[in-house]
């Protein structure tokens, strides 16, 4: 079966009786605009496993039933990252109808503001996307345990014992941040609506092109891993989040100063102990950012950026006001280093940063 993993479409299995592998049927069924997707008695159990129920409604149904706007329902669908469906094909389930009530309930309660409830949609639509990969995979190599097929029923059986566990621990997780966030925006809520005062981090892994061109697939996501996993555990050990990773990049911020710096300091002295782990070069910067959707704007963030590119390995940068704002605090050592001319800022000034011994 591992022969057949890095094929596209039904992939064929061992032994004569030849069947879909059930991670492509899977994939396959999860495709709500394929018209087919009843025609498999098989399928069709395993789609209603996931979807919690049968598909019962064409989008003509769905809109009378709830009312909707047409041209809005169609936005919003696409937003979610979802592939268009013809007026009368019967795609849709009572979870779809009941979550379409529920948005024009938050919608009419002002929860979600007309002006950007697409853009709500979009973002929770981009999370969930990431996260169904990643639990697929888990899923796969938790029945991909051999050269023999993979039969309806323990597709059946897994997902049954599994997805109600998941959504679950998604729950949990969603809620504890929820809290941590609400914990944080409520005792000292920003002058202008979106816009705080944070340090901005960027971690840079040094030579990661190159070094990804001598390691094989299985060392890559290792790697990947290695580094990922330290990266969260150092950010939010000093009260940070990770706003993304990007391939050999990690975006973090938090909102003290010495927080910022423990967080550069420790990434650095981690990796640095990690044989198997490329240097890293850091970019902070302090000041007012906008917020929104989880993601972080503004020039703090393009000056962290710059910082990172113009860091030497192993080494950490930051900006003039992270500087001052360490200064009356003797466990750290800010150095001027010669100003940069960059892109969008003629002379912006780096500071190195260490440990005071």
């Amino acid at each position: 079966m591992s022969d057949d993993r890095g094929r596209s479409g039904d992939t064929a299995l061992d032994g004569d009786d030849r069947e879909p592998h059930w991670l492509a049927r899977l994939i396959r069924l999860l495709d709500l605009g394929r018209p087919d997707a009843e025609d498999d008695p098989s399928d069709t159990r395993v789609e209603e496993l996931i979807l919690g129920g049968p598909r019962r409604y064409t989008r003509a149904e769905l809109l009378e039933q709830t009312g909707m706007d047409p041209d809005l329902a169609t936005r919003l669908w696409r937003s979610m990252g979802f592939a268009e469906v013809n007026d009368h094909d019967v795609v849709f389930t009572d979870g779809d109808r009941d979550a379409l009530r529920q948005l024009e309930t938050l919608r009419a309660v002002g929860m979600v503001p007309t002006e950007i409830q697409e853009v709500v949609t979009r973002t929770v639509g981009q999370a969930m996307a990431s996260l169904a990969d990643w639990q697929v995979e888990m899923l796969y190599h938790l029945l991909d345990a051999g050269p023999d097929a993979v039969g309806e029923s323990d597709v059946l059986d897994v997902g049954a014992r599994v997805l109600p566990m998941l959504q679950k621990m998604q729950n949990y997780v969603w809620r504890r941040h929820l809290a941590a966030t609400a914990g944080r925006l409520l005792t000292a809520l920003p002058e202008e609506p979106d816009t705080r005062t944070l340090v901005v981090g960027f971690a840079d892994l040094v030579g990661f092109t190159r070094t990804t061109r001598r390691l094989t697939p299985a060392e890559l996501t290792d790697l990947i891993d290695q580094f990922q996993a330290v990266a969260t555990e150092v950010v939010a050990g000093q009260h940070g989040r990770v706003v993304k990773t990007v391939g050999d990049e990690v975006l973090f911020v938090t909102e003290e100063a010495v927080h910022g710096a423990e967080i550069a300091l420790g990434l650095v002295d981690r990796l640095a102990a990690v044989d198997t782990l490329p240097e890293l070069r850091i970019g902070l910067a302090l000041g007012p950012v906008v917020t929104r959707f989880g993601d972080v704007y503004g020039e703090v963030v393009n000056i962290a950026a710059r910082l990172t590119t113009h860091a030497r390995p192993g080494r950490i940068l930051v900006d003039r006001n992270l500087a001052a704002a360490l200064q009356p605090h003797p466990g750290y050592l800010t150095r001027p280093r010669r100003a940069l001319s960059v892109r969008g800022y003629r002379h912006l000034q780096p500071w190195g940063l260490t440990r005071a011994t």
